[in-house]
């Protein structure tokens, strides 16, 4: 039963995966792309990696791809006319993809396995602890001060993407709050007297 699962979600991410690159409605590849995300979290399970399985399904699935959903549904892109466009840079892509290919192919080719890899990817089970305790004291104690940094570094990757997005335009009236709270009644009102029957 086990083979059989991982053979199921091998192949579901596979399939999920050339479908993501192959449809031509960008809302079908974003929930093809759902698929491989919960295939590949099936996959972790049956390796008995769960914490890590439920933090693919949880940020992948529930924020990553509805984000990617809400956006392709909500914008109105020609995408005929993106297609247009990459059609005229279809030669260099295929160049690069045959260049990595070719190293891709270099790389495997020459793969040699150490006769100690065995042992080193054996990992020592503790005794009464679950995966997201031991992640916790790895994370938490042993590497806090990467950890830390990589947060701080994330956050001012945050921030600066929101700086450099912010644009000011100067044709749309915006809402000065403190000028008006502190503007002078005296000049920003004026009192006319009209008469019967006369026109402002």
């Amino acid at each position: 039963m086990m083979v059989f699962a991982f053979y199921l979600f091998a192949v579901s991410v596979c399939l999920s995966g050339f479908m993501v690159v192959l449809s031509r409605n960008p809302v079908h590849s974003v929930l093809w792309l759902i698929l491989a995300f919960i295939s590949a979290a099936g996959l972790f399970v049956l390796q008995g990696a769960e914490f890590v399985a439920m933090l693919l399904v949880i940020v992948y699935v529930g924020a990553v791809a509805v984000l990617f959903l809400f956006v392709v549904m909500m914008l109105d892109v020609d995408f005929a006319e993106l297609k247009g466009e990459l059609a005229r840079y279809l030669p260099l892509a295929a160049l690069i993809a045959i260049v990595l290919f070719a190293q891709l192919a270099i790389a495997v080719g020459g793969w040699e396995s150490s006769i100690a890899a065995e042992g080193l990817r054996s990992v020592p089970m503790v005794v009464e602890t679950q995966n997201t305790n031991a992640i916790g004291l790895v994370l938490y104690d042993r590497y806090l001060l990467p950890f830390q940094i990589s947060g701080l570094i994330l956050l001012v990757a945050m921030i600066g993407a929101i700086t450099l997005t912010m644009r000011h335009r100067r044709d749309i009236k915006r809402q000065n709050v403190l000028e008006q709270m502190y503007r002078d009644p005296a000049k920003a009102m004026e009192l006319r007297d009209v008469k019967p029957g006369q026109g402002l």
